[in-house]
């Protein structure tokens, strides 16, 4: 058994508006899973991007509009969207003035994503080693 004390784990500024906090990858001796939360302002989310594994994406609070390949929803509170791995999605805070706090988690322990949008940056959550 390991404890991981989320309070203790540095919130990341990823792009303006969007703020991530790591809970659980490689980094800290997951072997299976990467979860992590995103912090998003009203109008902003994550862009249209690809994992090679699954993604559960789970609204925690506020209102979320989720693409998945041709489809769109919008979910809120409570609410998950399952994505297969390969599959083009992203999504964004629909809500005009309510901050959108969102849970991922991934089918593997480091977290690996390709953008469509080249400037985007690319992030690897691996062990120091």
């Amino acid at each position: 058994m390991k404890l991981i004390e989320h309070e203790k784990q540095g919130v990341e500024d990823w792009r303006p508006g969007v703020a991530t906090r790591m809970l659980v990858s490689a980094v800290n001796g997951a072997s299976q899973l990467c979860v992590f939360e995103q912090y998003c302002q009203p109008g902003l989310g994550a862009p249209l991007h690809l994992h090679a594994v699954e993604e559960v994406l789970t609204v925690v609070k506020g209102r979320a509009e989720i693409w998945v390949g041709d489809e769109s929803i919008v979910v809120g509170d409570g609410h998950s969207v399952l994505i297969p791995a390969g599959t083009k999605h992203g999504f964004r805070n629909v809500s005009e003035n309510e901050m959108l706090h969102m849970r991922a988690i991934l089918a593997a322990p480091i977290f690996e994503a390709s953008y469509d949008d080249r400037a985007e940056l690319s992030r690897r959550y691996v062990p120091n080693k």
